[in-house]
């Protein structure tokens, strides 16, 4: 259609929007209305919100998640994979996992929706073959149990429930395998190992005491956990499931 052809090219001509490269504190006008209306305290999204929490859009509190053992895998997942970031009014959860285990994040997706029972948003970075899962939400840092920010060389401590529960330290042990582990064989060398790598000595901690009380021998090296008997490296992958996602968690 040429008239679809003009209105196309006509676009060409336009010039950029007004807000093309600002935010709500680089823009002069933005940021002064933004600043006189916190000064007046002034909340033009009140009536919205309150209808919003009336008609359950959105939660009008966020009580203590279900201590389950999809929550111990997504908290497993998180510590590997993943970061919470803290906004003024909210926090995101993200977690960034590869295209080539499209299994694997669309699990992790259907695991942070059971958990939060919201729908997270999914996409693809365009510089990077990554995908990422990211859920906004209040006290999602608080409600996990995971500081938000970089955790390189924060001392972790998990959950007591989670050592409480059998089935719940499995669980949570996957969620930091399929982040962060490996399952290797070599046959001509008679080699097979369960391999967990990280720097942070928390979890490394964590995943070697979780393996013995699991039953298993670990061995430790500055930034890996490795099981090296071909029994038991067989035995640790059935157990925790890993690459298994047909799995589903009671």
């Amino acid at each position: 259609d040429p008239r679809y052809a003009r209105w196309y090219k006509s676009l060409l001509r336009r010039p950029p929007p007004w807000s093309k490269g600002y935010t709500k504190e680089t823009h002069p006008s933005v940021a002064k209305i933004s600043s006189t209306f916190k000064k007046r305290r002034i909340d033009n999204f009140a009536a919205w919100r309150a209808q919003a929490k009336a008609e359950g859009r959105i939660p009008s509190s966020y009580p203590p998640l279900e201590k389950n053992q999809e929550l111990a895998f997504l908290i497993g997942m998180v510590l590997g994979d993943g970061h919470i970031q803290k906004f003024s009014r909210t926090e995101s959860l993200n977690i960034s996992l590869g295209t080539d285990k499209p299994d694997l994040w669309q699990f992790t997706e259907r695991v942070v929706k059971n958990v939060f029972n919201k729908d997270p948003h999914v996409y693809k970075v365009k510089s990077s073959a990554c995908m990422v899962i990211r859920l906004y939400q209040k006290k999602i840092s608080a409600r996990l149990g995971i500081p938000e920010g970089n955790r390189g060389k924060i001392k972790i401590v998990l959950p007591q429930w989670i050592w409480g529960k059998r089935g719940c330290l499995i669980a949570c042990v996957r969620g930091l395998y399929e982040a962060e582990g490996s399952f290797c064989v070599h046959e001509p060398t008679y080699t097979y190992k369960m391999l967990f790598s990280n720097k942070n000595d928390s979890l490394l901690n964590f995943m070697y005491t979780a393996l013995e009380e699991l039953g298993f021998h670990p061995h430790r090296s500055p930034y890996k956990i490795q099981i090296s008997r071909k029994q038991e490296a067989y035995a640790l992958k059935e157990q925790i499931s890993f690459r298994n996602y047909s799995h589903k968690y009671s």
